[in-house]
C-alpha cells in the first residue's frame, strides 16, 4: 500500500456536512487516513411533495429539506432506511414503512403488492434512479415524482483523484453512482483521468449498491466490495476489512 501501514489512506465522498463528519470520525476510529473530498452539494428547488397515498423519501437530506415545511396529511409515509427515516421523525413525522433492502428496488419490494390503483409521490434529488419509478409505475400505482433539490459537483472537489492518479490512495468509498461521475469529472478537469482509474484499480473500491457498481466498472473502475447493507457505515467496515486483507 502507499500509505503507511499504520494508516491507510481512503477517500470518502459525503456531502460536506455532519455525514461527512461521521465518515471521518468512523474511519479515524478504524485506524484509517481519510481523504475526506466532497463530490456531492446540495442546491434546494424550495418544492415540496404533492398529496399522495405514499409519499416516498429517499434520503436524510430530503427529508431535512421539507422539515416543518410539509403536511403529510393520511398519506403513509415511507422511508428508503433508517437515516432517513431518524430525519424524518426528527422533524416530527411518523414513519410507517421502511424496507428491509434499503434502496430503490426494496422500495418497489415493499410497496409493489400496496400501491394498485394507489397515488405515490416520490421526493428525492434530481438524480434518483429510475428502478423506484418505472417498479412502482409496473405495479401500477399512480407515481409523481418531486424534485426536492439538485446534487452538483462542489467547486474544488478532486483531491482523491490526484491521489489515486499518484498511487497515493489505497481505496475509496463510492456512495453513489453520482460520486463515480464527479470523480471521474474531477479527474477529467486535471488531465489524469486514466491514471486516476489505474489508481483505484491497484486501491480497494467499495460502492454502495449494484446500480453504483455498475456505473462503476461500465467507466472502466473495478469494485472490490458491495457491502450487503446500504449503510455508509457498512461500506467503511467491509472496504477496510477488504483493504486489511491485501
Amino acid at each position: 500500500m502507499s500509505a503507511s501501514e499504520d494508516a491507510p489512506r481512503v477517500a470518502v465522498f459525503r456531502p460536506d456536512d455532519d455525514r461527512l463528519d461521521a465518515a471521518r470520525s468512523l474511519l479515524t476510529d478504524l485506524g484509517i487516513e481519510p481523504v475526506a473530498d466532497p463530490m456531492l452539494a446540495v442546491e434546494p428547488t424550495g418544492e415540496h411533495p404533492q398529496d399522495a397515498d405514499y409519499v416516498v423519501f429517499t434520503s436524510k437530506t430530503g427529508a431535512e429539506l421539507v422539515a416543518g415545511e410539509w403536511k403529510p396529511g393520511d398519506a403513509t409515509v415511507v422511508a428508503i432506511g433508517p437515516k432517513t427515516a431518524d430525519a424524518l421523525e426528527s422533524a416530527g413525522y411518523a414513519v410507517d414503512l421502511v424496507p428491509d433492502d434499503y434502496s430503490s428496488t426494496g422500495l418497489v419490494d415493499l410497496l409493489a403488492d400496496r400501491t394498485e390503483g394507489a397515488s405515490v409521490e416520490v421526493a428525492r434529488s434530481d438524480h434518483g434512479s429510475p428502478v423506484l419509478l418505472d417498479g412502482l409505475r409496473d405495479a401500477s400505482a399512480d407515481v409523481h415524482e418531486t424534485v426536492l433539490y439538485r446534487l452538483v459537483r462542489p467547486e474544488g472537489a478532486g483531491e482523491s483523484a490526484v491521489l489515486a492518479a499518484a498511487g497515493d490512495l489505497d481505496a475509496a468509498c463510492f456512495t453513489s453512482s453520482l460520486t463515480v461521475e464527479h470523480f471521474l469529472d474531477a479527474a477529467d478537469e486535471r488531465g489524469i483521468r486514466s491514471a486516476a482509474i489505474v489508481g483505484l484499480n491497484a486501491a480497494v473500491v467499495g460502492v454502495i449498491g449494484e446500480p453504483t457498481r455498475e456505473t462503476a466498472e461500465s467507466l472502466g473502475i473495478e469494485v472490490d466490495v458491495v457491502p450487503a447493507e446500504a449503510t455508509f457505515e457498512a461500506l467503511a467496515r467491509e472496504t477496510v476489512a477488504a483493504l486489511r486483507e491485501r
